[in-house]
């Protein structure tokens, strides 16, 4: 057997668990967010702020965790991450208003980046350098998969009987996923060699940094123009029933976790820099094929997949290209630089869906796959800069310093 398809360490297998717990919190409320507004008697539009502050919790909360966490044994911090992300989701399934509610999703959030950004460090680290990409896929493989079965669960359950079951049943999963980290993931990770916060907040003026982040918030964020207003892009444009409409999300959902596998092993196989290119470049003819056929159904169904397919086949090369410049150019912050790259997953999110609800407001839905397609040809611009830096030598000074 080759190093390539050598099975993956349980530690990575733990986790991934963890992951679809997490992933499962993140966007299980926009499923039941009338139940909540209804119960709670609050509007619709207070109701959805429990998805955006909670994004905006993780982008600003995470890095600053990260940096308090950064000289702690990583086994320790993983487990702890994953005790407060549970409390966080008890805290929810038990609010009884919606400050109790808000503060239950920002202790989540913040818990939830945090053990992203020092986590996805972690799988590279536990196998050969050849299957680094699988394990970082593996590890997300966990969080794409809570959008094909935890999220469309959690909301069929919160809705078929209460919105709070799904925070109890997030719980859940996150205390078995934090019995597998305790049972599987060795005593002593192997450590980036964090230094003191000056030399990781460094990493905030490295223009290497900056211009992945820069890629990440692009090409991730391109999606979400679109993908905010999928449900209605499907009902009021492409004429689907409100029942195909949910189905085809499961569709969706199902692209998006095959991507992820596709994502991490073309990083094995032709590293990141040609992987991400050549994700971008897709996701920009799949949303623009999108826009082409969005009024015809059996078309769509299939851009839509392949839409899913290039739009989170993204994460691993995107993480996998931030290790591999935190290595490079910062090597004492590459926690640090993790988290950044994780805030940048989220503060994608945010200037997507603002350029979607600017088109929609002006009675264009039809048009905001189109504004996805730009963002991913944008997102080449730094890719390119990033790839030209990579391909001279590294500088000396930045070199990483080897202790005993």
């Amino acid at each position: 057997m080759t190093t390539h398809h050598a099975p993956m360490p349980a530690g990575v297998i733990a986790l991934a668990i963890s992951a679809f717990a997490i992933g499962s919190s993140e966007f299980i409320v926009v499923g039941i967010l009338p139940s909540i507004a209804a119960d709670l008697g609050i509007s619709l539009d207070s109701a959805g702020s429990l998805v955006s502050l909670y994004a905006l919790a993780l982008a600003l909360g995470t890095p600053l965790l990260v940096l308090a966490l950064s000289r702690l044994a990583r086994t320790r911090v993983l487990a702890g991450l994953i005790v407060v992300f549970l409390l966080g989701n008890l805290l929810s399934a038990f609010a009884t208003g919606y400050a109790m509610l808000l503060a239950g999703r920002v202790v989540t959030a913040v818990a939830h980046g945090a053990f992203f950004a020092i986590g996805a460090t972690v799988p590279a680290g536990l196998v050969a350098p050849q299957q680094a990409g699988r394990a970082i896929a593996t590890m997300f493989a966990g969080l794409t998969l809570a959008m094909v079965i935890g999220v469309p669960l959690g909301s069929f359950l919160g809705n078929l009987m209460a919105w709070r079951l799904p925070f109890l049943a997030v719980a859940l999963l996150a205390a078995v996923g934090l019995g597998a980290m305790l049972r599987w993931l060795p005593g002593q990770l192997p450590q980036d060699g964090a230094g003191k916060a000056s030399a990781q907040l460094a990493a905030l003026a490295s223009p290497d940094i900056l211009s992945m982040m820069a890629v990440t918030v692009l090409g991730f964020g391109a999606s979400f123009a679109a993908f905010t207003f999928i449900t209605p892009i499907l009902t009021d444009v492409s004429g689907f029933s409100a029942a195909t409409a949910s189905a085809l999300l499961v569709v969706f959902g199902a692209a998006t976790f095959i991507g992820n596998l596709v994502g991490g092993r073309l990083v094995t196989r032709h590293g990141w820099t040609r992987t991400l290119a050549g994700m971008l470049v897709g996701l920009a003819l799949a949303q623009a094929l999108v826009a082409l056929v969005i009024r015809a159904q059996a078309p769509m169904v299939a851009m839509l997949f392949v839409w899913g397919l290039f739009a989170f086949g993204l994460g691993p090369p995107l993480q996998a290209a931030m290790l591999a410049t935190a290595q490079r150019y910062t090597p004492q912050a590459v926690d640090f630089a993790s988290s950044l790259n994780i805030s940048a997953f989220n503060l994608g999110i945010a200037p997507g869906a603002l350029c979607g609800s600017l088109i929609v407001a002006r009675g264009a839905m039809e048009l905001t796959p189109w504004a996805g397609s730009a963002a991913a040809l944008a997102a080449l611009l730094p890719l390119a800069a990033l790839a030209a830096r990579h391909a001279r030598p590294a500088p000396d000074a930045i070199q990483p310093v080897t202790t005993r």
